[in-house]
């Protein structure tokens, strides 16, 4: 009896295990199985001639050929071959990114190891004791300027490293790291202005259809949605901040994740201080110039500034070619690979590397940033499937039939709710652009709106939506750099979501009743 009587106490009672949310590449593969199982069940469903014939001949004249027929294009049901291959294909389809990324990794822990990062921040956190809020402010700006200017989005992954440990060393958590970086270049994509890879693809889809765009209206909407936009962000990101800041309690981040965070970027220490010195003020420099060259390098300066005359550009930038074999403005994920692996190289030098600890290093930061890569390969895969099965067209199809004949109210919020869920779907920007413009415009055209303002309604929706998506390899990469799990950054950033939304929804309509 006594036995019966006795209570359990911690020695005697099992351990809990310990909880975890699904990881960023579970939650792709349900996803694009969930996908692929759709497409199976919607086997054969036609896509409407218009549609098609929208589509560019340079990417899609087998489409535009069996319109030409007199047959209509039909989703593809996925077959299991499609789903094991779509992680494989994934990677072929991002192999220049995943190039990028390894050579990053390298890059970052070739700087790290020299301690002039680690020292470099400390030196700012002392400097700006007190006033911690600022570099939020500051650099969720740039981000966001990234964005709008040239679609920042991948190239963010390089910046979560030293942006993280920043923040957490300032008191700080990883959700505000992820915030900065993440929303900030978000935020600027959603309200693009020159950015080549958004608003340039979709005023040359307007083009396409036949329809003459107003780009200094689009520019003005677009830049009246960025600096709206990013005030929301910047407000929302710093109310979080400082609760955490005062509170550490109140961080929503769970007991894993917080442990997690300071395993990999160590704690605030308001006492602690690391010799800055003259090596790593020069490391630092080279660590910034790798930076501002990489930015350069990929601003289109042929359409921005010599309006599309090529023959001026290479007068001006051809020079610039010797080092990857293209001038400055033509640069991608390959020759930025190059210029990080040379970057390397020379910290290497400057830090007193041997060659043995050198390769050491960059194989190592390589290992570290694989996960993002396979992420990102990953949701490249879900991309494949859906051009693959055609179920992009056959969504935008019935998105055209269901925007049709609804009032001048509600055409603008229903618009930017087709793109939200286009954008789910098909996360590249560029992607979507070159897809839907083309009919969305000429139906907005038909239809008595302005078909300007859909350029517009389609870089918010995508922009809303490339905040928060699972599909995105730039937002799951980024909750894995930041070692934040997607489920908790989800309910963090959900709130935030709703707002700016409605925000959008709201200068969208006014624009469109005004012009």
């Amino acid at each position: 009896m006594a036995d019966m009587n006795k209570q359990p106490n911690a020695e005697t009672m099992p351990a809990k295990k310990k909880r975890h949310s699904l990881s960023a590449f579970t939650i792709l593969v349900i996803i694009l199985a969930v996908l692929c199982i759709i497409s199976f069940f919607l086997n054969g469903a036609t896509i409407s001639d218009s549609i098609i014939k929208t589509l560019d001949p340079g990417k899609y004249q087998d489409l535009l050929d069996i319109v030409d027929k007199g047959e209509h294009v039909t989703v593809v049901g996925a077959q299991v071959k499609d789903f094991v291959m779509a992680i494989p294909n994934g990677f072929t389809n991002a192999s220049d990114l995943l190039m990028f990324i390894i050579a990053l990794g390298g890059f970052l822990n070739i700087v790290m190891k020299t301690g002039a990062l680690e020292a470099g921040i400390n030196a700012l956190v002392h400097k700006m004791h007190g006033k911690e809020e600022i570099l939020i402010v500051v650099l969720m700006l740039l981000f966001s300027l990234g964005g709008s200017t040239y679609g920042m989005a991948e190239e963010t992954i390089g910046f979560y490293a030293f942006i993280t440990s920043a923040m957490v060393v300032a008191g700080f958590d990883t959700v505000v790291a992820l915030s900065t970086v993440l929303v900030g270049s978000a935020a600027g994509c959603l309200g693009s202005t020159i950015n080549p890879f958004a608003t340039g693809v979709a005023i040359a889809g307007l083009k396409a259809s036949g329809i003459t765009p107003n780009s200094g209206l689009i520019y003005l909407i677009g830049g009246i949605l960025w600096l709206v936009v990013i005030a929301i962000a910047i407000a929302f990101t710093l109310r979080y901040a400082k609760k955490v800041k005062r509170d550490k309690g109140s961080t929503i981040l769970s007991l894993q994740e917080q442990e997690t965070m300071r395993e990999q970027f160590g704690e605030e220490d308001p006492n602690a201080h690391i010799e800055f010195t003259g090596r790593h003020k020069a490391i630092l420099v080279v660590f910034a110039i790798t930076f501002v060259v990489m930015i350069m390098s990929l601003i289109s300066y042929q359409d921005l500034v010599f309006h599309g005359n090529e023959e001026a550009y290479m007068a001006a930038f051809g020079w610039t070619d010797k080092l990857t074999g293209l001038p400055l403005g033509k640069w991608y994920f390959l020759e930025l690979a190059a210029w990080f692996i040379l970057s390397s190289i020379v910290i290497a030098i400057i830090g007193g590397y041997s060659e043995h600890s050198y390769v050491e290093s960059f194989i190592d930061g390589s290992k570290d940033l694989l996960s993002v890569g396979i992420i990102i390969a990953v949701s490249r895969g879900i991309t494949v499937v859906m051009g693959a099965t055609h179920m992009d067209f056959w969504i935008l199809d019935q998105c055209t039939r269901l925007l049709q004949g609804v009032p001048g109210v509600v055409f603008v919020p229903l618009s930017l709710v087709v793109y939200i869920l286009l954008s789910f779907l098909v996360p590249s920007t560029s992607g979507l652009a070159g897809l839907s413009i083309p009919v969305m415009g000429g139906l907005a055209a038909q239809l008595g709106f302005n078909p300007n303002i859909m350029v517009n309604i389609f870089t918010a929706g995508s922009g809303v939506v490339n905040m928060a998506t699972p599909t995105s390899g730039v937002v799951m990469g980024g909750v894995a750099a930041s070692h934040v799990e997607y489920a908790t950054y989800l309910k963090w950033v959900f709130k935030l979501l709703v707002i700016i939304a409605v925000a959008c929804a709201i200068i969208l309509t006014v624009a469109e009743m005004i012009f």
